[in-house]
């Protein structure tokens, strides 16, 4: 599974032909925006990426009826993530009204989230089961938790181990694109 950010439109990169066209909705200002976006690449499988409870900045918001409305009017979005995931709970009003064509996938920040990783997938109903891990918030919890960073290592594998043990794909950040072209100062800023 290759899933490709929305911010590699803003180059003269073209999109592999088999790319999930990922969304970050920090990123997208409006929900008109979103719709500008999404129009734009009907011809690709979409994955939504939700900030819940971001800290850092942009952090746009949505309600769950905004998206609710999208995802059923996009047949192409595939996939929902949702941040921040700690425990089963943390899932339950979105699988209450996320279109059953729609696979959550619940995004990994914490250690509290990996400990938590059996009532979590425990959610997720569904042939194909997907997390997703974001290494520097993990790293960035454990320092806030007064966890040593000795721990990161152990939290990732104990993560990749369960994963690997049920069947569950599991997404991970590889690389980022860097670029002195980027002009949107206030995209950082609320």
């Amino acid at each position: 599974m290759l899933i490709v950010s929305q911010n590699i439109t803003n180059y003269d990169i073209a999109l592999p032909k088999n790319a999930i066209f990922r969304v970050n909705l920090a990123w997208a200002n409006s929900v008109d925006e979103l719709k500008v976006i999404l129009n734009k690449h009907e011809s690709h499988a979409i994955f939504l990426d939700l900030p819940i409870n971001r800290t850092k900045p942009p952090d746009n918001k949505y309600t769950l009826n905004d998206l609710v409305s999208i995802l059923q009017e996009y047949n192409n979005i595939k996939y929902l993530a949702i941040s921040n995931v700690e425990t089963g709970s943390d899932l339950d009003k979105y699988v209450a009204v996320i279109p059953s064509h729609i696979t959550i996938v619940p995004k990994i920040e914490s250690h509290k989230g990996i400990e938590n990783i059996e009532t979590i997938i425990k959610k997720l109903e569904y042939k194909e089961r997907v997390i997703m891990l974001d290494h520097d918030d993990l790293y960035s919890n454990l320092l806030k938790s007064k966890l040593p960073p000795s721990k990161f290592t152990f939290f990732i594998n104990k993560l990749t181990e369960f994963c690997n043990s049920n069947n569950i794909i599991l997404l991970r950040t590889i690389g980022v694109i860097f670029s002195d072209e980027e002009k949107r100062i206030t995209e950082y800023v609320n």
